[in-house]
């Protein structure tokens, strides 16, 4: 369904603009998996050849896994048991389906080098204004600074996440992430609504030492635009990483989102990116200037135009 499709669009906005090779973990309901190794396998050699893939289960080693299977979605608490799964994985980013990069991923790697020795994951606010935000004005539990993080997009430390102790409101001691996870959700969970996304917040409110915030750009919403424009850094740089969250790919409530998501979506690998990606992209986006979120073309355009640049470039140069 809208889940599969979203999760390869997204993976071919990582191989179409990524500058090395990638390993990617994806994590899919068993009778999905044939279906993402046939998706992948049916792509250019030129493109599949830079991705390196592993293909798990959704496990959750904590608790009872019809429980997590049903907070906010069935695969979304699986970010929640990443450190315990991917023992060997020092860090790794986490993204939901309905994201779309439109730069190379390597460029979010950036952020990590930022981090402080405390700091073991990084995630954009909820809401650039925290009196509109949801976390400020309807939320039961914690949540971290002045209006929660989003944690469609995330970047996280895996080696500090298994190594530390958080501080929690349970006990007075600190707890490991795997022994935290349980009792938290047990204590919350008749006042959560956004699920895993909500426990963090919970978890980065009692220790908000250890969250670096990234900027809005990077996590970029219909939050954002459909409320007038509320991302300074998208304004100034462009939209690094698109988030489509409220099924805006799918139905016509944010056209901008939804303009972008098509033409990535739709783009035969091997044809010329400004023909027939941009160009189609820039031409359909001005149907939607009289929208909220697509009032600013250069918002959702500046950043991909730059990348899909670098990329021609790259390509010239190499080949010739």
């Amino acid at each position: 369904g809208d889940r599969l499709e979203e999760t390869m669009t997204m993976l071919k906005s990582v191989v179409l603009f990524s500058l090395s090779k990638i390993k990617i973990h994806i994590f899919a309901e068993d009778f999905l998996q044939p279906q993402f190794k046939k998706s992948i396998k049916a792509w250019p050699f030129e493109f599949k050849s830079h991705v390196d893939y592993n293909i798990y289960p959704i496990t959750f080693s904590a608790g009872k896994p019809q429980e997590w299977k049903k907070l906010f979605k069935p695969c979304a608490a699986q970010r929640l048991f990443l450190p315990m799964i991917l023992k060997d994985v020092d860090s790794l980013l986490y993204v939901d389906t309905d994201v779309l990069f439109l730069r190379p991923v390597d460029d979010i790697w950036y952020f990590l080098n930022l981090f402080n020795s405390t700091q073991l994951a990084a995630m954009a606010p909820e809401h650039e204004i925290p009196r509109i935000g949801w976390y400020s004005r309807f939320a039961r539990h914690p949540y971290y600074g002045a209006a929660g993080v989003n944690s469609g997009v995330m970047l996280m430390n895996l080696t500090r996440i298994r190594n530390q102790l958080f501080k929690n409101s349970m006990i007075p001691t600190g707890l490991r992430w795997e022994e935290l996870l349980y009792p938290l959700y047990h204590k919350y969970k008749n006042d959560i609504t956004w699920g895993d996304q909500d426990l963090l917040n919970i978890i980065f409110h009692y220790n908000p030492e250890y969250l670096y915030v990234f900027p809005c750009q990077w996590n970029y919403r219909p939050d954002h635009c459909m409320y007038g424009s509320n991302c300074r850094g998208a304004e100034d740089q462009g939209v690094s990483i698109l988030h489509g969250n409220r099924g805006v790919y799918h139905d016509d409530k944010q056209p901008a989102f939804k303009v972008v998501y098509e033409a990535v979506r739709d783009f035969p690998f091997e044809e010329n990116l400004f023909q027939a990606l941009y160009f189609p992209l820039q031409n359909n986006f001005l149907k939607t200037v009289h929208t909220l979120c697509g009032r600013l073309p250069q918002v959702f355009l500046k950043q991909i135009e730059q990348t899909m640049r670098k990329e021609y470039e790259h390509r010239v140069i190499q080949r010739g």
